[in-house]
């Protein structure tokens, strides 16, 4: 989800939204139909631990497992990181959410919108019995607050309201806001609430499941400046089956299950401890030594050393569940500068496509994966299927991304007809945060770039931070690039990355492509919902490759370690699952 649109389609969420999405690193086309298939899990296990509805369970229904960086909000107006939003996701909740198998389902909401023919006005009826976590009783005003709350923060994700009538007034991309809250939003009575649009969107019933729209208690929140009342357990309300019931930064949080939910049963599970350990090699140990249910949630994946040795173990090999995950990375050209750029703005430009094309038939996917990955690729899989990855609507089918396709000789030709002087290929840099991982692709696509092209490639690296900034800022020509869904709709990848209104220098088109071959069907696409819609933006994706915008690399996979005893541990494609699901069997 990420970053954005200061028109329907266009800048859709910023600088900053595109960082948060990176530090995902995880996460619909759902349209009305509202439903994504669940993706089957891979490798060593299922898309969750095993589930054994006669397993006698523990008398201590307690789970246990690290983090490695501690939470920075739990705050639904403020979180964008993966970590924060695997707690937000159990301890708040809004009209609807997202069910373990991704499809969006009624929370707090009695049943999907009723939706005008104009597909510009959404009535949603609440249910009655709704309460936050101290019993305060959930009404309309409640949804009203905290949508227009979420505006108003104009933090990552708050665009997720741009769609509705008043947006601009409220969080402008320019200029001091002229409005506090959102003219489209309205409640004709204590259970409805009504939302108006400024331009038909299929994707947004969809992104009013996402943790932004949660509903929070107002009565516990001083007011918008305010970021500290989630620290605090006494003020921590939300509606999810679970609470906060202690926070010591950078040591541990904990979790209990909400009495008498107004939801029904919270499951098993009566206790969460999250323990935040930064050194990775501790938790594998602490995990090995009982101290650990897991290793996984919140987006904090064993280290691919550790996999290998549970793999090769055949009292661990089974512990390992790796899941197909909804992320891909890329290696990206600069198109707004420097060698690979279309000259004069022509984004036909034949001799910018042949240097692109060149480095892109370079690189052997299945060798780089293999490197980086593990062998055979065991946390990522070769990207053959367009910058979507393989299970999410949009992925263009496995060896379609002809851009993909490994050949030397053909490589070697194309790097001529670009560079027929040399000139070109000389100080070229490769750039990327520094990561364990990313270092290993960096290496292998040197190594790879020199073998098959005959052209060296310093690869250089710098903190998380700094390299966001300046690749959204179009200062390098060969990049690491990354995008991981938010949900399943291919608006969450075009809106944020491709289309010329996110060119510019600061925003998150970081290519700096421009291509109204691509623009037009994603305009078109975002009016529309179900096939149609998925047939426009499927259309853009092509030309993609016809432009090789991006040379994809590899798919990711969600990893965890989980005990036998941990029934129902896990998640799919792009969240894990939710606590409610899990309980801890007699061991």
């Amino acid at each position: 989800m990420r970053p954005l649109a200061a028109s329907m389609v266009g800048v859709r969420f910023g600088a900053g939204g595109r960082a948060r999405r990176e530090m995902w690193m995880k996460y619909r086309r759902i349209g009305l139909a509202l439903v994504v298939p669940a993706l089957v899990a891979t490798a060593c296990g299922s898309g969750s631990s095993s589930s054994s509805t006669g397993a006698a369970l523990a008398a201590t229904q307690q789970l246990r497992f690290p983090i490695t960086d501690d939470i920075k909000y739990l705050d639904p107006g403020h979180v964008s990181t993966a970590v924060d939003i695997a707690f937000v996701q159990n301890t708040f909740g809004g009209l609807y959410r997202f069910d373990d198998n991704l499809k969006e389902v009624p929370y707090i909401a009695t049943a999907m919108p009723d939706i005008s023919s104009d597909g510009l006005t959404y009535t949603f009826h609440m249910r009655h019995d709704v309460k936050f976590s101290n019993g305060d009783p959930v009404t309309s005003a409640d949804v009203l607050y905290s949508w227009n709350r979420a505006a108003r923060l104009n933090d990552s994700y708050g665009i997720v309201f741009q769609p509705v009538e008043g947006y601009t007034a409220v969080a402008p991309s320019k200029g001091n806001p002229t409005a506090t809250t959102l003219s489209g939003l309205s409640a004709p009575d204590q259970y409805t609430v009504k939302a108006k649009l400024t331009l038909p969107a299929g994707y947004w019933l969809t992104e009013v499941a996402l943790w932004t729209a949660d509903v929070v208690d107002q009565k516990v929140i001083p007011n918008d400046t305010d970021k500290t009342w989630w620290t605090n357990p006494a003020t921590a309300i939300g509606t999810g089956p679970f609470k906060l019931t202690a926070y010591v930064p950078k040591d541990h949080l904990s979790f209990a299950n909400v009495p008498n939910w107004w939801g029904g049963s919270t499951g098993h599970l009566t206790d969460i401890e999250a323990t935040i350990l930064a050194d990775q090699g501790s938790q594998v140990t602490k995990y090995q030594n009982g101290g650990f249910d897991m290793i996984g949630p919140a987006d904090n994946y064993p280290p691919l050393d550790a996999v290998r040795n549970f793999q090769a173990n055949s009292a661990t090999k089974s512990q390992f569940v790796n899941i197909p995950g909804g992320r891909s990375t890329w290696v990206g050209f600069n198109f707004s500068t420097g060698p690979f750029a279309p000259a004069g703005g022509n984004i036909d430009d034949p001799i910018a496509l042949a240097g692109r094309r060149a480095f892109s038939e370079a690189i052997d996917r299945t060798q780089l994966v293999t490197v980086a990955c593990g062998p055979g690729g065991i946390v990522c899989k070769p990207g053959t299927g367009g910058v979507i990855p393989k299970g999410l609507d949009g992925y263009l089918g496995d060896g379609a991304d002809t851009s993909s396709a490994f050949d030397a000789t053909k490589a070697k030709a194309d790097l001529q007809t670009w560079d027929p002087n040399g000139t070109k290929r000389v100080g070229l840099q490769y750039w990327y945060n520094t990561t364990t991982s990313n270092k290993a692709i960096a290496d292998n696509l040197q190594s790879q770039w020199q073998t098959n092209l005959g052209v060296h490639v310093d690869t250089q690296h710098t903190d998380f931070s700094t390299f966001l900034t300046a690749r959204q800022d179009k200062k390098y020509t060969l990049f690491r690039d990354s995008w991981g869904a938010d949900y399943n709709n291919p608006q969450d990848w075009f809106d944020n990355i491709f289309i010329c209104s996110q060119a510019a220098v600061g925003l998150g088109n970081n290519d700096g492509i421009c291509d109204q071959r691509i623009d037009t069907p994603v305009k078109k696409a975002e009016g529309e919902t179900g096939s149609q819609a998925i047939t426009d933006f499927t259309t853009a994706n092509k030309q993609l490759v016809t432009d090789y915008a991006a040379a994809v690399l590899e798919y990711g996979a969600n990893q965890y370690f989980i005990k036998p005893y941990v029934q129902g541990g896990g998640g799919n494609a792009l969240y894990d699952n939710s606590w409610t699901s899990i309980s801890i069997a007699a061991h």
